[in-house]
This record gives C-alpha cells, structure tokens and sequence, in this order.
C-alpha cells in the first residue's frame, strides 16, 4: 500500500494534462470548421435582349390552282381512231393528242376546191367579155347597157371566187380539227373516251384536261382589313406554305395580286401568290396553309419563350440578372408567339438579361454567375 499512493500522486497530473489537450483540440477544430468559405453563386444562363426588325405574318388557309388549265373538246365531230398520249404524262404545247376520222373533212376539202376551180373559170370568162364589150363600145358596135351588164357580171363573178376560198379555207381548218393538239404545256390527265368513240364538236364533257403545274398558284383568304398591310413598301412580299400534313414545304412564293371584291360571307379577300413548284409537289385542288407578311415592327424584343415563368395568378414574369449579377422579378406581357420565342409588349427593355436555363436553382435577391448565351440562341433560332 506505501508504494501504490506515490503513483496516484504522480499519475493524476497526467491525466488531467491529457484531458486539456483533448478539449484544446476539438475547440481548435470547431473554429477550423466555422471559418470553411461558403458555395459560390449558382451559375446561370441568360440571353441578352436586343431590339429587331421583325416582320409579323398569318398563318391563313389556302388552296393550290393551276397557273393554267384547258379542258380538251373536239371542234368536229366524228369517230375517235388514235389516242397519242400516255394518261399522267407531261405534254407540250403542239403535241398530238386525238385523231378523229378526217375521210368526211378531205372529201369537203376536194369539193370545196373543185368549186373553186369552177368560179375562177367563170370569173375569167366573164373578165374576158367585159373587156371585150369594152373595146366594141368605144366605135358604138354595142350599147351601154351591154356594156355596164359585162363588166357587172364579171365582178359577181370575181367575188364568187372569193366566197369560194372561204369555203377552201374552212374545209382546210375542218380538216385539221380531225387532229386534236394540246394547247398548252403541262400534265394531262385520264382519257375520258376511248378509241371508236363518237364525238361532237362543243360538246359538254371534255375528252381530257392538261394542267400547268410549274409554275402554280396559292389563292390565300386573307381577311380584308389586312389588304392595307400588303400596301406597305417595306413589307416583304414573300410568302411559305405548310402542307396538309404539317410539313413545311420549302419553296418561297411572291405575292401577285389581291381581288378587289370582299366575300360578304366570310369577310375575306382573294389573295395569290406564285410559286415555281419545280418538284411538282404542289398540286392543283391541294389544302395548304400559307404564311403571309402582316406588319413590319421596326424595334421589336423577342423572348425566349422557356424564359417566361405563368404564375398562378395569371400573371407572367421573367427572372432578369441586374448589372450587379443579382436575380430580379419582372412582370411582363407578351402577345404572340414567334417560333420558339414571345413577342414583348412592355416589361423589359433592350440590354435586359434574362435567365433561360437554370431558373429552377435561383431566388428573388441571391447573386447568381451569369453566363451570356445570346449567340447560341441567335444561331439556333437561325
């Protein structure tokens, strides 16, 4: 027992040194630990909104025609014996199209000259005696009367001759109805006769029709209080179409011409546009819809349109960076949507940055790291 008490004498020093230190040590951690740097802002995207010449345009319904039409009739009658085109093909103007039998129109042909014939022996004879009576009238060998008698018969006979070319020159133009020629260019239809078929000439139905197709027009309904807008010098001219199925079509048509009558039905005024339709794959009859310039804004401000935030109140706002890099609320107003973007009304102004990506990490009044991306947007709206 002597020489157990020296050794709780020495020994508790130590132990309460070791506790001390212990204690030192985790207040020097606690305070390490307090003094740790705090998150950098979060990093945001924002876009830059700049003033620009924008031209408006309508999405209105319209339908394809063909820049010209002709529906085949014959201007003879008589029995189909050839048809020379294939159904669907492209013809040219002058191409053979029909052969009617022309037996009836050579044989009026081969009369209508034999008549001819005989008038201008007529018209001859009777020259001859006139000129005749002429002469024997100057020694007074025969009256006046004789003589005013000759020469009134010679001119009935001159002009039987010519009624008699007439009569040559339609048995001609008959005869060359028999071949039935395409007037225009384009693409013909299905035949609605067939070889050995009688036909008339004017009648009703047509035996086919051909249809130009390159170019083609779009005739637009356009509502008449917009024909005021066509007018303006610095409104583009140029007009897209969107096919049935939503698909662009991407040929760029020229505005022509507008009626100038209203449908009082529907309050909508005719307008045409031209396209060149190369591919041919407008075609006449078809339901489009086309894109039409309505009004030239001259400083306008586009916004992306995921940079738009609907709060519940019906209200819109957009989160703008200030110069000083901290987060803003704005209310805002837009009014039509441009492709991916909303056209602004009033809220905002030219040099506003507006955050596009990122709005989810941030708050009213916090700092953020902006990052422009202007360009990049610029390029994909291009």
């Amino acid at each position: 027992m002597g020489k157990t008490e020296p050794n709780i004498r020495y020994g508790l020093p130590l132990l309460l040194g070791s506790l001390l230190t212990l204690v030192v040590g985790c207040s020097e951690q606690k305070s390490a630990g307090a003094a740790a740097p705090q998150m950098p802002p979060p990093a945001v995207e924002v876009v830059t909104l700049q003033e620009q010449t924008l031209i408006l345009t309508d999405l209105l319904p319209a339908r394809v025609t063909a820049y010209r039409s002709a529906e085949i009739r014959p201007q003879v009658s008589g029995i189909i014996t050839k048809r020379f085109f294939e159904e669907g093909a492209t013809v040219a103007a002058g191409d053979k199209l029909y052969q009617i039998d022309p037996t009836l129109y050579e044989a009026a042909l081969a009369s209508a000259k034999a008549q001819l014939a005989v008038a201008e022996a007529n018209a001859y004879a009777a020259k001859l005696k006139a000129e005749r009576y002429k002469k024997l009238s100057r020694n007074a060998s025969i009256s006046e009367q004789e003589l005013d008698d000759s020469e009134a018969a010679a001119k009935q006979t001159e002009a039987q001759v010519q009624a008699a070319k007439a009569a040559v020159r339609s048995a001609q133009v008959n005869l060359s109805y028999t071949e039935i020629t395409a007037p225009i260019p384009g693409v013909i239809s299905r035949s609605n006769i067939t070889e050995g078929a009688l036909v008339s000439a004017q009648q009703a139905n047509p035996l086919t029709t051909i249809r130009q197709l390159n170019p083609v027009y779009v005739d637009i309904q356009r509502p008449a209080g917009a024909l005021m807008a066509m007018k303006s010098t610095g409104l583009s001219r140029d007009v897209t179409v969107e096919l049935d199925n939503g698909t662009a079509y991407g040929e760029v048509g020229q505005l022509q011409f507008a009626d100038v009558s209203v449908d009082p039905g529907t309050g909508t005024v005719n307008v045409r546009a031209l396209f060149q339709n190369e591919d041919s794959v407008l075609l006449p009859g078809m339901f489009v819809r086309a894109k039409v310039p309505n009004t030239r804004l001259e400083n306008a401000l586009l916004i992306p349109q995921k940079a738009i935030i609907r709060q519940g109140s019906a209200v819109t706002t957009a989160m703008v960076v200030n110069s000083d890099n901290i987060v803003e609320m704005r209310v805002v107003e837009v009014s039509r949507a441009v492709g991916d973007q909303w056209l602004l009304k009033h809220g905002l102004q030219a040099g506003d940055r507006v955050i596009v990506n990122g709005i989810q990490k941030v708050q009213t009044g916090i700092p953020v790291t902006p990052e422009d991306v202007t360009d990049r947007n610029a390029a994909t709206q291009g």
